[in-house]
C-alpha cells in the first residue's frame, strides 16, 4: 500500500507506474474519492464536536427546561450527523478498497514489456548438456527408476497428483538439508511456517486480492499460503522494532499450495506445474532506504544463483519486465533453470523487494531511539523449491545406461550415494 500523501504528491508517477506494469487504475479517480473522503470526514467531525458541546450543556444545566430545549435541538443533530457517519462509511469502504488496488511504482532500470516473454536476459551459467545418446524426460526416468508414481498421486490428489518415493523423496529431502546447511551459513534465523493463515495476511503481502482464483481457502475462511514469505512478513505485523536489529533475515519452510485455476491445458504432466510442493523461503525486514532495499535484492538473489551453481545446473537469470511484476514489486529478478528435453529455461526462483508497500499494510515500523518511528522495507527471495528443481537436476545429470548422477554436494545427503540407478 502506498501512502495516500505521496500518491497525492506524484499522481503522474503513481500512473506512471500503474501503466508500465500494465495495470488498470485511474490514480485521478482516488483522488477525487479522497476528497470526498477529507470532505465527508470534515462534516462528521464537526457536527460530532457540535453534539458534544450540547452533551456538556445538558449534563452541565441544572435547569430542566434548559435541559429539553438542548435534547430537542440535539434530535435533529442526531440524526443528520447518523446520516453523515453512514456515508463516511460506505465512502471509506470504497477509498480502501481502491487504495488496496494501487500499484507500487517500479524502479527505473525495470524494462518495458507485457509478459513473462519479454522478460530480459542479464545473466547465463553453465554449460548446456549435448547428450551422445537418446536423452529422456525427467517423467520417463523418474518412472523407469521408482522415484514417483503419478498414476496413484491422481488417483489419491486428482489432477496434478503425484507421489515421490524411493530415490525421489530422499532426494528432495537431502535438497532441503544440503539448503538448510547452505543458507545457514549466510545469518538466517531458520524457520517452520504456518501453511494456514488469516486472510488479512495475504491482503499484507499483496497476493490478495488479485491472485484469489490460485488460493486455497479452508471452510473456516482462513487461506493456504503458497510461500513462506506470507507468514513471516507478518510475523512483526502491529511491532515497532529497533533500528539495530535492523535487517531481520529469515530462512522459512514451508510446505506450499496454489490451485493453478489460471494453468488449464499447460504443463499438465510432470513436477513443473503441481498444486503442493515444498519451498525454502529468504525474507529481510530492512531500513528505510533504496539504497539498502537494492543492495540487499542482489544479495538474496545472489544467494540463490550461487546455490544453483553448486548443483551445477544451467541457469540463467532475468529482470522481470513491468507486466510481469506483482502489484507490490517495485523491481525482480527470475531464476531459470535449462530444461534439456524442453529444451528452454524454466522459472526456479524470484526474487523482489517493495520498499514499504507491504510494511504499510502490515503497520511493521522501526525507530531510532526517540526518532520518529517508519515503515520497514520489505524483501523476499525463492530459496529453493522441491519438487521442481528435480525436473533440472534429473534431465542434465542422466547417463546413459538410465541412471541419473547425484551432484557431489548432495552425496552425503544421500548416504554417499553417487548415482541413482535401477535396482533390479
Amino acid at each position: 500500500m502506498l501512502d495516500i500523501k505521496f500518491i497525492r504528491e506524484n499522481e503522474d508517477l503513481v500512473q506512471a507506474g500503474a501503466k508500465k506494469k500494465h495495470i488498470d487504475f485511474n490514480v485521478k479517480e482516488l483522488i477525487k474519492l479522497d476528497d470526498e473522503r477529507k470532505s465527508a470526514l470534515v462534516t462528521v467531525e464537526r457536527m460530532r464536536a457540535e453534539q458534544n458541546s450540547y452533551n456538556e450543556r445538558i449534563t452541565g444545566s441544572d435547569n430542566e427546561n434548559d435541559k429539553e430545549k438542548y435534547i430537542a435541538e440535539m434530535k435533529p443533530l442526531k440524526e443528520e450527523l447518523k446520516k453523515a457517519e453512514e456515508e463516511l462509511k460506505e465512502i471509506m469502504q470504497k477509498w480502501k478498497v481502491m487504495m488496496l488496488q494501487v500499484p507500487n511504482v517500479p524502479d527505473m532500470s525495470v524494462p518495458e514489456g507485457e509478459s513473462d516473454e519479454e522478460n530480459q536476459e542479464i545473466k547465463t551459467w553453465g554449460d548446456k548438456v549435448d547428450f551422445d545418446f537418446e536423452a529422456k524426460s525427467h517423467i520417463d526416468i523418474m518412472n523407469n527408476l521408482d522415484m514417483v508414481d503419478f498414476e496413484r498421486g491422481t488417483k489419491v490428489h486428482g489432477f496434478r497428483g503425484y507421489f515421490l518415493k524411493n530415490d525421489g523423496a530422499r532426494l528432495s529431502w537431502a535438497i532441503w538439508n544440503y539448503a538448510n546447511d547452505f543458507f545457514g551459513k549466510k545469518d538466517f534465523v531458520p524457520m517452520l511456517a504456518p501453511a494456514i493463515v488469516k486472510k488479512e495476511n495475504l491482503y499484507g503481502t499483496g497476493h490478495l486480492p488479485n491472485e484469489a482464483d490460485d488460493i486455497y481457502q479452508t471452510q473456516d475462511d482462513d487461506y493456504l499460503i503458497g510461500t513462506a514469505e506470507i507468514p513471516i512478513t507478518a510475523y512483526h505485523s502491529g511491532e515497532i522494532l529497533k533500528k539495530d536489529e535492523l535487517p531481520k533475515k529469515y530462512l522459512g519452510f514451508s510446505p506450499c499450495f496454489r490451485r493453478e485455476a489460471g494453468s488449464h491445458g499447460r504443463d499438465t504432466k510432470g513436477l513443473i506445474r503441481v498444486n503442493e510442493f515444498f519451498k525454502i523461503e529468504q525474507v529481510i525486514l530492512c531500513e528505510a532506504s533504496h539504497e539498502e532495499s537494492a543492495k540487499w535484492h542482489e544479495w538474496l538473489n545472489k544467494n540463490t544463483e550461487e546455490f544453483i551453481e553448486s548443483l551445477g545446473i544451467p541457469y540463467r537469470t532475468v529482470i522481470n519486465c513491468g507486466g510481469d511484476l506483482g502489484q507490490g514489486q517495485v523491481k525482480k529478478y527470475d531464476i531459470e533453470l535449462w530444461v534439456p528435453m524442453e529444451e528452454k529455461y524454466r522459472e526456479i526462483s524470484s526474487a523482489s523487494y517493495f520498499h514499504d508497500f507491504q510494511a504499510r499494510r502490515f503497520n511493521i515500523k522501526y525507530k531510532y531511539k526517540e526518532e520518529k518511528a517508519e515503515y520497514v522495507h520489505t524483501l523476499n527471495a525463492t530459496a529453493i523449491p522441491t519438487p521442481r528443481i528435480l525436473v533440472s537436476l534429473i534431465e542434465n545429470f542422466q547417463q546413459a545406461d538410465g541412471s541419473v548422477k547425484i551432484p557431489e554436494v548432495l552425496q552425503k545427503y544421500m548416504s554417499g550415494k553417487s548415482s541413482i540407478k535401477k535396482v533390479d
